[in-house]
Formats: C-alpha cells, structure tokens, sequence
C-alpha cells in the first residue's frame, strides 16, 4: 500500500482525493495537513511514500518548503499539485527536488498514475510538457519561458503573482527587501517588461 501526505488547504480537493482512494486497494491517504508548518512537522515524525502538495500552502508557500525539506530529507518523492501553469513551474520545482507535477484539472486515473510512477522511482510531467521540452511546433529546440529563470526568480514570481508585497515576500523566503528588489529586476529584464503590472501578466499569459 503507497501512504500518502496531502499537503493542500482546500476542503474540497481535501475531500476530492480522499474520496477517489478511499476503496483503493494500492493507494492510502494516510494523512493531511493544511499549512507548510503543518507539513514540516509531520515530515519530521512520520514516514509516507508520497507527498501532494499544494503551491500555495498558508504560512510556508510549497516551494519553499519543497527545497527546504529535500535539504533534510532528500528521500522525499514529492508531487506539486496546482492550478498554476505546468510551462512555467513544472521545471523548476523538479530542478528544486520534485518529482513530479500535477495540474488540478486533471482526470483522477491520472493522479493515480502520477502517484505510482513517483513511488517507483519515476518523475512525473504531463505529455504535453514532455513534447514542449523536445521541440516546438516548428521541430526546432524551444527557447521557452521556464529556460530563463531560476529556481529563485520563478519563486519570487510565484509571490508576486499572488500579490504580494517586497517585505512580505522578503519574510517568507526569509531574504533582504533589497534582494526581492534584485530578483524583481532580473525578472523584468528575462521577461522583457518594464514594471510590474507587465511582469504578472506576462507570467499569466502562458496558462494555456
């Protein structure tokens, strides 16, 4: 049986996931939690195969605690599960230690799909990421947004994208005002806009 942590705050994904494993004969959703407190806390005191976890998690944003944990715990098979664009932070949080991706508007038998090849060993990205990181639809090497950034910048963008402010972002990737100002910057620069406002839909608009 594949023990199971969901690390999400909605009810009703909560819920969701629990209900399409409940009579699984090889899938156990053996516990939840609803912050990234919570889910550094229960990492530390018990074992699961697989984790599910939200972007964003109250208190500790779920990349965040995703690259902290892998500094621990460097066994954990974590899957990133949200609404966010698979093109811009599929990569990047597998580049932080991932395992794989799962957008929430996917079929169930998927996610028991996702589940299982992490557990074995594999990682987990959609098709269609999978045939955009060969080639584009020209067949040639893409040059895609997600190649520009780091792991940092796309977190400081995932940030701003929520609405954040640069001393609460500062706070919670525990950083300098001055270096969020930094990664700012360099996002516009990657990005080719010149303020904030382009920045945040520049990001949005490759949600396809």
């Amino acid at each position: 049986m594949i023990k199971v942590l969901i690390a999400d705050h909605h009810p009703i994904v909560i819920k969701g996931l629990q209900k399409i494993f409940e009579s699984s004969h090889d899938i156990q959703i053996a516990e939840v939690v609803k912050s990234g407190r919570e889910l550094f806390d229960i990492v530390g005191r018990r074992d699961f195969d697989v984790i599910i976890s939200e972007i964003d998690l109250p208190e500790l944003n779920g990349i965040t605690a995703l690259r902290t944990l892998k500094k621990e715990y460097n066994h954990l098979k974590m899957i990133m599960f949200s609404v966010h664009p698979e093109e811009i932070y599929a990569v990047s949080t597998i580049k932080a230690g991932a395992s794989g991706y799962l957008s929430k508007n996917v079929d169930t038998d998927i996610i028991k799909e996702a589940i299982i090849k992490v557990h074995n060993g594999g990682i987990y990205i959609s098709n269609k990421l999978a045939q955009l990181l060969a080639f584009d639809e020209r067949g040639n090497k893409p040059s895609k947004l997600y190649k520009k950034l780091s792991m940092r910048e796309v977190e400081v963008l995932k940030l701003l994208s929520s609405g954040r402010k640069n001393k609460e972002i500062a706070k919670e990737l525990e950083i300098n005002e001055k270096t969020v100002s930094t990664y700012k910057a360099r996002l516009m620069k990657k990005l080719n806009v010149t303020n904030l406002v382009d920045l945040i839909n520049q990001a949005r608009s490759l949600e396809l």
